[in-house]
C-alpha cells in the first residue's frame, strides 16, 4: 500500500487510459482569480499530469509535484507544466509561493496532517486548495457492473474507499483550512475494449500479471460485449467531486 511506488508498474496504462476531468471543474478551481497567466498552481500528486495539463490549457503556470519518477517519465510535456520530484508532505516549495494547490484523485494517499500543514505553508493567504475526485456513478448500469467486478478482483478496494472518506473528513476538520465547500459535476469516459482493459489495469489494486491478469481480461471482455454500442464503445460514468477550501489563520502559542 506504499503510495510512493504503488503505480510504478502502471505508469504507461495510467498515462494512456485514466480519464480527464470536467472542464467545468477546472473553471471552478480558477474562478475568482483575475488573470490566469499570473497564477501559479502546485498540483500535488500530479501523476502523469492529467489535471496539470488541463489547468495549463487555461494559461495557468503549473508546478507538478510527483514522487514517482516512472509517472513523471511518461507524462506528456506541456510548456506551462514543470514537473518536480517531491512529496505532498515535503514539496520543497517556498513559503506562500503558490496561488492554488490542487490534488487530482491523489489526496487520499497522503499523510494528511503534515500534508495539510505543508499546503498551508506554501499557499498565499489569498490562495485556495482544490481536491478533485472522479468517482464511479453506480446509478449507471455498466458503471455499476464494472465497479462490482473491481470489488471481486481488487486486492485493496475497500481500504482505498475508506481512505477517501477519511481524507475529506480530515480536511473539513483541519484548523489549517476554512470556507470548505463541495460541488459535483457529471463526467463520462468513452472506452473501446483495449481502453477498458487499460483503464482497469491502471488501478494499483488490480493484479496485472500472469493467470490473474488473463482471468480479469476475460471478465472485462464479457462485460464489454454485454454493454458495447454500435460505435464499439462502452461508457464509464463519473460523479466528479470538487472540494474547495482556503487557508485559515493559525494562531501559534508563544
Amino acid at each position: 500500500m506504499n503510495p510512493l511506488n504503488r503505480f510504478s508498474d502502471r505508469a504507461t496504462d495510467y498515462a494512456k487510459y485514466r480519464p480527464n476531468y470536467p472542464k467545468e471543474a477546472i473553471t471552478a478551481i480558477i474562478s475568482g482569480f483575475e488573470n490566469p497567466s499570473e497564477l501559479v498552481v502546485a498540483d500535488i500528486g500530479a501523476g502523469t499530469g492529467i489535471g496539470s495539463r488541463m489547468l495549463a490549457e487555461q494559461g495557468v503556470n503549473v508546478i507538478a509535484i510527483e514522487p514517482n519518477i516512472n509517472m513523471i517519465n511518461v507524462a506528456t510535456p506541456h510548456p506551462l507544466v514543470k514537473f518536480q520530484e517531491a512529496t505532498a508532505e515535503a514539496t520543497n516549495l517556498p513559503n506562500e509561493s503558490v496561488d492554488i494547490v490542487t490534488c487530482f484523485h491523489a489526496f487520499h494517499w497522503f499523510n494528511l496532517e503534515p500534508t495539510l500543514q505543508e499546503f498551508h505553508r506554501i499557499l498565499k493567504p489569498s490562495g485556495r486548495l482544490a481536491v478533485v475526485r472522479n468517482n464511479w456513478n453506480k446509478q449507471d448500469g455498466f458503471t455499476k457492473e464494472n465497479s462490482n467486478l473491481m470489488k471481486q478482483i481488487s486486492q485493496h478496494y475497500s481500504i482505498a474507499r475508506r481512505k477517501r472518506s477519511f481524507s475529506i473528513t480530515s480536511l473539513e476538520e483541519s484548523p489549517h483550512f476554512v470556507n470548505f465547500r463541495h460541488s459535483i459535476f457529471a463526467h463520462r469516459q468513452e472506452l473501446d475494449l483495449p481502453s477498458l482493459i487499460g483503464r482497469i489495469m491502471s488501478s494499483s489494486s488490480v493484479p496485472n500479471k500472469g493467470y490473474e491478469r488473463e482471468e480479469i481480461t476475460k471478465n472485462l471482455q464479457i462485460l464489454y460485449e454485454r454493454w458495447v454500442d454500435k460505435k464499439g464503445l462502452v461508457y464509464l460514468v463519473y460523479r466528479t467531486d470538487l472540494y474547495l477550501a482556503e487557508p485559515g489563520i493559525i494562531i501559534r502559542a508563544c
